[in-house]
């Protein structure tokens, strides 16, 4: 007999399996003699109070074998398929629109400018190390996109655009742990992603896709509303090559800014965006964890944390019309360096999949619309990235012109002064420094400002000097989007071209990401 059971019990019960069936004997009045299997269906901590429960569902079989799980994804072998989609990008979309294609029998063709996840790690220690930018190669571009070493972060509220269940399950079936299908907030953990996004190549080339590295798009050729062709520049051999396609998704994530240069250059539409910047700002995760889970001492936080995780918060304020929010908070994270070019300073967190590191950060920033960009209107669609450009350059140049980030203690920041000593911070390449005012110009400084105070007064004691912001935090989504419509996908100019997810200005993250790229394979099946 299966039964199912919703109960609010303390942390050291939900996280312990020997007194959690105890609880559920309990709960149903079980015999010594009964036999039972329990599997947690839901998970999600509530700290809202002193007395911090686990909200926790659980699926219960009495005196019978527990169901098994089926994973199993059925995946066909295409390498002699007719029907072909080429796609730009291996982050997330890429990846996920390519398996799905493997799912209906239809052969991907995957161009990625990048390197693959183990060649990356060489030109991610080079940033840090060496304050090198491999243009093609960092933690922006690569295989697997952005996420692989950012986080990892499967949490997204967009369940309405696809298959939520399907997609982590994907990544359990490529070898993630399957308390992602559990938790509230599931999450990988940058450690462990690059071996699932490793298998999930493996499973694309096994079934007869084809995937290139070092291959970057950089022109392409279209004759009234179809492309014909694009050209892909071969990094190894310094060769290019003319690939003939019939359906094309640009998945090339929000920071291929040349693409969207190439667009602009061949008068394809694309329209400037609102986004979001700001800084990343980082303290203690002990004083976190003394905030959110309501701790009155050190040695009451580290008995809380025997049983819940690293704390997170999500934080809003509006001021003046303009939003003041956390972004990408990462719980035990690290700073780290997302400059695509070596004449940025660009920020990001990361966390892994443990969380315990001994700092939390956030991105904590504006949200910008398209009056913010009005010097730049000469730019047209591309006013915002100028913008974008633009202070990122000046991080760099008030860094030191290295991928030393400019930095401030909050409490200092808040009130305008200089800090004359930078606390410790966990970005790798070191912080200078400056008054970040200078850095983010007066309208976004003074706005993270009323922003931060209004943090201080929901979160007592956030705002001090045992804080830092570190700048940039300025990739938190595409200031362009590639337009297309709604229903059948397609850009509104060019009918077999698929504009796909964050690149494109219709996603938010990985989840939604692959959900963007599975849905533009559905989309050309439909329509072909």
């Amino acid at each position: 007999m299966k039964k199912e059971l919703q109960m609010a019990i303390a942390p050291h019960i939900a996280f312990n399996e020997e007194l959690l069936k105890q609880e559920i004997a309990e709960q149903f009045s079980l015999k010594p003699t009964d036999t039972f299997y329990v599997k947690p269906l839901r998970r999600s901590i509530d700290a809202r109070s002193k007395n911090i429960k686990v909200n926790l569902k659980v699926g219960v079989w009495i005196n019978e074998e527990i169901e098994p799980e089926n994973l199993n994804i059925q995946y066909h072998h295409i390498a002699e398929a007719k029907k072909t989609i080429t796609i730009i990008g291996a982050g997330p979309a890429g990846l996920y629109a390519a398996l799905r294609c493997l799912e209906i029998g239809i052969k991907p063709i995957l161009f990625e400018r990048g390197k693959n996840v183990q060649a990356r790690r060489r030109d991610l220690a080079a940033i840090n190390k060496e304050h090198i930018v491999n243009p093609e190669s960092n933690y922006c571009f690569g295989e697997g996109g952005a996420g692989t070493y950012s986080d990892g972060k499967l949490y997204t509220r967009s369940s309405k655009r696809g298959d939520i269940e399907h997609i982590l399950k994907t990544f359990v079936f490529h070898g993630a742990d399957d308390t992602i299908l559990v938790d509230a907030h599931p999450h990988i953990g940058t450690n462990k992603l690059p071996k699932i996004i490793s298998n999930m190549r493996e499973t694309i080339l096994q079934h007869g896709g084809e995937i290139y590295f070092d291959s970057k798009l950089i022109d392409l050729n279209y004759s009234g509303e179809t492309i014909n062709s694009v050209i892909i520049e071969k990094a190894n051999d310094n060769t290019t090559i003319e690939h003939r396609c019939t359906h094309l998704i640009l998945a090339t994530g929000h920071s291929a800014r040349d693409i969207y240069e190439l667009l602009d250059r061949k008068k394809i539409a694309i329209e400037a965006k609102p986004f979001a910047l700001g800084v990343r700002v980082e303290h203690p995760q002990e004083f976190i964890d003394k905030i959110q889970y309501s701790c009155s001492n050190v040695q009451e936080v580290i008995s809380k944390r025997e049983y819940l995780p690293a704390s997170s918060y999500s934080l809003v304020h509006q001021v003046q019309g303009h939003g003041v929010y956390s972004f990408c908070m990462c719980p035990g994270g690290i700073i780290a360096p997302c400059a695509t070019a070596q004449d940025e300073v660009v920020t990001n967190g990361w966390s892994p999949s443990k969380r315990n590191n001994p700092y939390a950060n956030s991105g904590i920033v504006v949200g910008l619309e398209l009056q913010d960009f009005e010097p730049y209107k000469k730019y047209g669609a591309l006013a915002g990235l100028q913008f974008q450009k633009d202070i990122e350059h000046k991080a760099w140049i008030m860094g030191g012109k290295t991928q030393t980030a400019p930095a401030q203690n909050l409490q200092d920041f808040v009130n305008n002064k200089l800090s004359s000593k930078l606390v410790h911070c966990s970005y790798q390449p070191g912080t200078q420094s400056v008054q970040m005012n200078d850095v983010l110009g007066k309208m976004i400084g003074s706005t993270l400002q009323q922003g931060f105070k209004a943090f201080g007064n929901k979160m007592r004691g956030y705002v001090s000097n045992d804080a830092i912001i570190v700048g940039v935090e300025s990739r938190t989504s595409t200031p362009v989007r590639i337009p297309r419509d709604k229903f059948t996908l397609q850009h509104v100019q060019l009918k077999n071209l698929y504009p796909c997810a964050e690149g494109a200005g219709y996603a938010g993250g990985i989840v939604s990401a692959a959900m963007d790229g599975v849905n533009c394979v559905n989309a050309i099946n439909e329509l072909s």
